[in-house]
């Protein structure tokens, strides 16, 4: 989108890929850019040999194209003419402290009170009495995909949907698809993982957000000591005047300022969208650093038993526009209205979900760590059902109370009659163990 939005007559799929630098897939960009003449993004004229990409422009009965759906304030409005400008017409600018050291937790709001209200009603709640974690755990498996697949997609991987359902659930690699896009989606899925089953332990705090990193850029980066690791290079942002810091010290004392700034917040929401701006903006990391800000935005989130932002429906092409005017002009209010948005989206989805999957039964929700280690190590065994039998008995004279045992061994029986191929993927088992496992039980 940014590459053809300053040509008012088009470029070709060459043109493009020589803007967008010659190490581009030409099969990839072709199939990129048949997406969004799909979605109404850009409009394709001439045959498939000689076709030209346009941007969209709406209907003439007023519909805007998909790009237009989140309702932009004005200030946003400025922000995003400001960058939709070519980049020879924007002023370099580099990183300012102030922007972060004028921010006081609890004192500066990104967000007003109204907004923060709003999404507080909007937001699913499981009560203070729950762990942390309980809500994000009953609705992980949606979870899994939604985020995966749309903070991927953000990142221009062009697997749809379905194929990233079938890679998290059966390790099935989509065709025609570079390795890194499914190394991408399965790092989304490791650090959701981590972030839920991790929910007592998670914060803004060098644990959290270093590991975040780990896993999200796990076999990504060039450099393999740079995972989980604080950037020591200078780094550039494509198609930006942007240039981050470069001196590893200050980047340092920046990365345990916002850290420092974020744990101090006491509003959830004002923490995501404090670390959706800010972390981006220093770029603490080679590479990766949406990534690890779209899922750190949930940290909060996560441990409040709140609705999580997945990032559903989110235009990438206008995420991208809302980060260049944090990182060129350090304004909020274009970014403020796609998290905004995003966040009713989410809420609206998961409301749905919330009511599909009904009340938590409390024993299973109790003994969840057990039954799931029960029930893993039953598949991973490859047991069959009388050996099952046993090893569940034996489990639950170590995992529970005496007055608990029997219910324990039903629940986890019940379980594993329940288990089939759409679902094993939540006691992290791989998909040769659960087939291993089938034909035995089978037999």
């Amino acid at each position: 989108m940014a590459a053809v939005a300053p040509e008012p007559a088009g470029l070709t799929v060459s043109e493009v890929a020589r803007v967008l630098g010659d190490d581009t897939v030409r099969r990839t960009l072709q199939y990129r850019l048949q997406r969004l003449v799909e979605t109404g993004r850009l409009t394709m004229s001439g045959n498939r040999r000689t076709a030209r990409y346009t941007i969209a422009v709406p209907s003439r009965d007023g519909a805007p194209p998909p790009a237009e759906v989140v309702s932009i304030s004005t200030a946003g409005r400025a922000a995003l003419d400001y960058v939709r400008q070519p980049v020879a017409a924007r002023t370099p600018v580099g990183y300012d402290r102030a922007f972060l050291a004028g921010y006081r937790p609890n004192e500066t709001f990104y967000l007003s009170a109204g907004e923060r209200e709003r999404l507080a009603r909007i937001s699913a709640h499981e009560g203070a009495a729950a762990p942390a974690g309980t809500y994000a755990k009953r609705i992980l498996d949606r979870l899994l995909i939604d985020l995966a697949w749309n903070s991927s997609r953000l990142e221009g991987n062009t697997y749809s949907l379905l194929d990233t359902r079938r890679l998290i659930d059966f390790g099935q690699e989509a065709e025609g698809r570079a390795h890194r896009e499914a190394q991408m989606i399965l790092n989304h899925k490791d650090a959701i993982e981590f972030l839920v089953q991790s929910a007592d332990d998670i914060g803004f705090n060098r644990y959290t957000i270093l590991n975040l990193h780990a896993l999200l850029a796990n076999n990504l980066l060039a450099d393999p000591q740079a995972v989980g690791r604080l950037r020591h290079i200078a780094v550039g942002i494509e198609r930006s005047v942007f240039h981050p810091l470069e001196t590893p010290q200050l980047i340092e004392e920046c990365f345990d300022q916002l850290l420092a700034s974020a744990e101090a917040i006491t509003d959830p929401f004002e923490q995501a969208f404090f670390v959706m701006a800010q972390l981006p903006y220093l770029q603490p990391f080679d590479d990766v650093n949406k990534r690890v800000s779209r899922l750190a935005a949930n940290i909060p989130l996560v441990r409040g038993n709140l609705t999580p932002l997945s990032f559903t429906d989110v235009p990438d092409d206008l995420y991208s526009q809302a980060m260049l005017a944090v990182y060129e002009r350090r304004e909020i209010d274009l970014l403020k209205d796609v998290f905004l948005w995003a966040y009713e989206r989410s809420a609206a989805r998961y409301a749905a979900v919330r009511q599909s999957v009904g009340e938590p039964d409390p024993f299973r929700l109790r003994h969840r760590q057990a039954l799931r280690d029960m029930i893993g190590e039953v598949v991973r065994r490859a047991l069959g059902r009388t050996e099952a039998a046993d090893y569940l008995k034996s489990q639950a004279l170590v995992l529970a109370a005496p007055e608990d045992r029997e219910q324990l061994v039903e629940a986890a029986e019940t379980e594993l009659l329940a288990l089939h191929e759409g679902n094993f993927a939540r006691y992290q088992i791989r998909p040769s163990q659960y087939e291993a496992w089938r034909k035995v039980w089978a037999a």
